[in-house]
């Protein structure tokens, strides 16, 4: 079984690309996990795929906390400029929620045009499935 469940805070503004050839939105991201019994902080890179990832760039920033459930634990490797191969270790979610917000204003609302058949949510606690 291949399933991971986050809540953690945006360590920066989520970025968003589009693949080429297909169009297809991508944002990867990092948040930051607390682990409560260990004091640790742990720093999981995320990538998020389609309108998924449009709503969550428009909707959030730095120091927002965001759940991620119903990841995938994927390892991949690509050929650096030096020549060398690295490898990266992500989640590759499925769903977001928008636990809590760093602005002050936390009523902004996603338009229902962002996920499809997603009903106009309060951005606090709203799901992107």
């Amino acid at each position: 079984m291949n399933s991971v469940n986050l809540i953690g805070r945006l360590v920066k503004d989520p970025e968003l690309r589009y693949v080429s050839g297909s169009g297809t939105a991508v944002s990867t991201f990092k948040i930051a996990v607390d682990d409560f019994e260990s004091k640790d902080t742990d720093y999981i890179q995320i990538v998020l795929w389609g309108r998924r990832a449009e709503a969550l760039v428009k909707n959030t920033r730095q120091g927002d906390l965001i759940g991620v459930s119903n990841g995938k634990l994927k390892t991949r490797s690509y050929d650096a400029t030096d020549g060398t191969k690295r490898y990266v270790t992500e989640v590759v979610a499925e769903k977001i929620q928008f636990c809590a917000t760093s602005r002050k204003n936390q009523n902004q609302e996603i338009e229902d045009k962002e996920v499809d058949n997603m009903d106009e949510k309060m951005f606090k606690g709203t799901a992107l499935e």
